[in-house]
């Protein structure tokens, strides 16, 4: 009874953090680009459709050693929230109802045309990714995830940028910019963190006889993060 709760409880934190991922997303989008159609569901289910498709290749069918409710608190909950077909299906009916039926189709058309294609993008990237050795390499006998650095760097960027999108056209003070700011770098650099934790617990490295080696791959985890969202933030206030 453990594992499926424990799998139920991944699923519910998951699904959490994706609600509120899209509404970060869609929030940002339709801020930036308006709505007279819908940016936001658009962007969040076509870059949902990418990150599944690199997630599954890491997870799934490179089996990259994580415990099987983090997968399906990944793959499940934070993606099957991130996305949403309800929406789409609604907001293209509203159009209809609008008589705008060129932007129903359109909207329909490239929902499903390139969110094939994104799902795809994603396959290909995380195979590229994971094409040498795995995802890993090896040094003096320990493994080091690369592919995962690789993944937490990009993360954080997109990450960064859409913060950005979403405090640009957003009222707020340099106060409550500089708390969310530092408030979302906590939580990426805790929650990736973890997630190489979890890795190297499931590959067998001993924190004991390996303590200064975890303690370094965290540390570069952690200023890769702040790197990359500090980018995604730049690229994004320069949009």
């Amino acid at each position: 009874m453990r594992s499926p709760l424990n799998q139920i409880l991944a699923i519910a934190v998951g699904g959490a953090a994706g609600a509120l991922l899209r509404h970060l997303v869609s929030s940002g989008v339709y801020g930036w680009l308006g709505h007279d159609f819908p940016y936001g569901t658009l962007a969040v289910n076509l870059l949902g459709s990418f990150l599944i498709g690199l997630m599954t290749e890491a997870l799934v069918v490179e089996q990259v050693t994580v415990a099987v409710p983090f997968r399906a608190g990944v793959l499940v909950g934070v993606f099957g929230s991130f996305t949403t077909f309800s929406t789409f299906s609604v907001e293209t009916l509203y159009l209809l109802q609008q008589g705008r039926l060129p932007a129903a189709l359109a909207n329909a058309g490239i929902s499903a045309a390139f969110g094939l294609v994104a799902v795809f993008a994603g396959l290909l990237c995380g195979r590229a990714l994971f094409y040498y050795g795995r995802g890993v390499a090896y040094w003096r006998g320990l493994v080091v995830p690369y592919a995962l650095l690789v993944t937490n760097f990009f993360g954080a960027a997109l990450v960064g940028f859409l913060l950005a999108l979403l405090l640009e056209w957003n009222l707020a003070s340099h106060l409550l910019r500089a708390v969310l700011t530092l408030g979302v770098l906590g939580v990426f650099v805790t929650l990736s963190t973890l997630y190489l934790a979890l890795f190297f617990f499931e590959a067998g490295v001993d924190p004991k006889s390996h303590g200064h080696f975890l303690l370094a791959v965290f540390l570069v985890n952690a200023a890769v993060c702040v790197l990359g969202i500090w980018l995604g933030i730049y690229g994004g206030e320069r949009l």
